[in-house]
C-alpha cells in the first residue's frame, strides 16, 4: 500500500527463516539491483555479475539459519556479494577483450558529440578501475557507488575500517592520475 513503511530487513529475514519463502523473495527484490551494479562495477562483466548475485541468493537462503543478527542481512549479503566478486576477480588472468564493449549504452536523445565523449570518460573509468587491486576496486565501488559506510566496508570485506581508509585513499589517487586527462 502506498505510503506504508517497508519491512524492515531484521523482520524479513527472520520470516524467511521460519521458512516464509516471500519474505524472502521480499529481500531479493530490496537486494538484487544494488548487488548486482556493486557486481558489475567490480567484475566489469554482466553475465558474471548475474551469476555472483544469483549465487548469492542461494547460499543466503542456505545460510539463513545460521545469521545470528536478522538486522544485519543487508550488510551479509553485501559481503557475500564483495567476496564472491573478489574471488573471481583473484581466478581471472586477463579482462576479456570485448570488456568495454559490454559497459552500459548512453542515453538515447543526446547530442552524438556528448555521447561520443561520455562513453570515452566511462570506458577511460573502467580501464582506470582494471588497474586498481581487486581489494581497492571493490573498496571503491561499495564507497563511491553504493555509498557503504567505512564500517560495513570493512565487514564486506573482512578488514578494518582503518584499513579501508587506506585502500579507498590509494584507489582515489591512482583513478585520480589515470583520469588526469578527463578533468
Amino acid at each position: 500500500m502506498p505510503g506504508e513503511a517497508p519491512v524492515p530487513d531484521g523482520e524479513l529475514a527472520a520470516r524467511a527463516r521460519a521458512g516464509d519463502t516471500g519474505a524472502f523473495e521480499a529481500l531479493v527484490r530490496r537486494y538484487q539491483a544494488p548487488l548486482y551494479r556493486l557486481a558489475v562495477r567490480v567484475l566489469d562483466d554482466r553475465q558474471e555479475a548475474e551469476d555472483v548475485v544469483q549465487e548469492v541468493f542461494v547460499s543466503t537462503w542456505r545460510r539463513l539459519p545460521g545469521l545470528r543478527d536478522d538486522a544485519a542481512v543487508g550488510g551479509w549479503l553485501y559481503r557475500a556479494a564483495t567476496n564472491r566478486c573478489l574471488n573471481r576477480l583473484r581466478s581471472r588472468r586477463t579482462l576479456p577483450d570485448d570488456a568495454l564493449e559490454r559497459l552500459p549504452d548512453s542515453r538515447p536523445g543526446e547530442q552524438p558529440q556528448r555521447v561520443v565523449e561520455a562513453a570515452a570518460g566511462v570506458q577511460a573509468l573502467a580501464a582506470a578501475l582494471r588497474g586498481l587491486t581487486p581489494e581497492q576496486r571493490a573498496v571503491w565501488v561499495l564507497r563511491e557507488l553504493h555509498d557503504r559506510s567505512y564500517a560495513e566496508i570493512a565487514e564486506a570485506v573482512g578488514t578494518t575500517p582503518v584499513a579501508v581508509r587506506g585502500r579507498l585513499a590509494r584507489a582515489r589517487a591512482d583513478l585520480a592520475e589515470a583520469m588526469t586527462a578527463w578533468r
